[in-house]
């Protein structure tokens, strides 16, 4: 499989065009610094899982592919998570300055987290532009690898997971934003 790989990628160099994936690497690994050094970049976009998690008020469930044609940044946390507590503000901004057609901040509380107590959350922390969907069971976060909180998926508009970072992470920080950025405009441009 590799071998196919590498053989679609130096066709696509050869033909002077490159593929989406590569672009995405290619524009994120620069611009890791700090807290960002600890996003690991896929060598090739990974298959993302089909479970459904819970949207938040009882509203019905999706899936990450009914996110589709952006950039999504899906962060799996908790109400006990101390960790989740200090970043989920900095998501929050990324939220308020990003979010639109092209990125948007997925929070999903996975394992036990009731409603009342993830609204407690949000509502001790100031953030109201965030979802509060949740994964009770657990399906969604044991098919993605979701093991430890917090982590946090970076997900290409095809609706691939592209980087992964594992624990709490400085989302404001200038390396971060510079990240979405550039994969936003680069989608733009696109």
């Amino acid at each position: 499989m590799k071998k196919i790989s590498l053989a679609i990628v130096y066709t696509a160099i050869a033909l002077g065009t490159s593929p989406a994936w590569a672009n995405d690497a290619d524009t994120i690994l620069p611009l890791r610094d700090g807290d960002m050094k600890k996003l690991a970049v896929h060598e090739t976009p990974q298959a993302t899982s089909g479970a459904a998690f819970e949207l938040a008020d009882g509203a019905g469930t999706a899936t990450l592919a009914d996110y589709s044609g952006k950039y999504v940044l899906v962060n799996f946390w908790a109400t006990w998570c101390a960790p989740c507590r200090k970043e989920m503000p900095q998501l929050s901004e990324l939220q308020r300055e990003f979010g639109g057609e092209d990125f948007e901040v997925l929070t999903i509380a996975t394992g036990r987290n009731s409603p009342q107590g993830i609204q407690k959350f949000f509502d001790d922390i100031g953030v109201d532009n965030l979802p509060r969907h949740q994964d009770p069971q657990q399906q969604l976060a044991s098919q993605m690898g979701i093991f430890g909180l917090p982590i946090t998926v970076l997900l290409d508009p095809q609706g691939r997971e592209i980087a992964r970072l594992r624990g709490d992470a400085d989302w404001s920080s200038d390396s971060a934003k510079s990240i979405v950025k550039a994969l936003v405009e680069g989608r733009a441009e696109g």
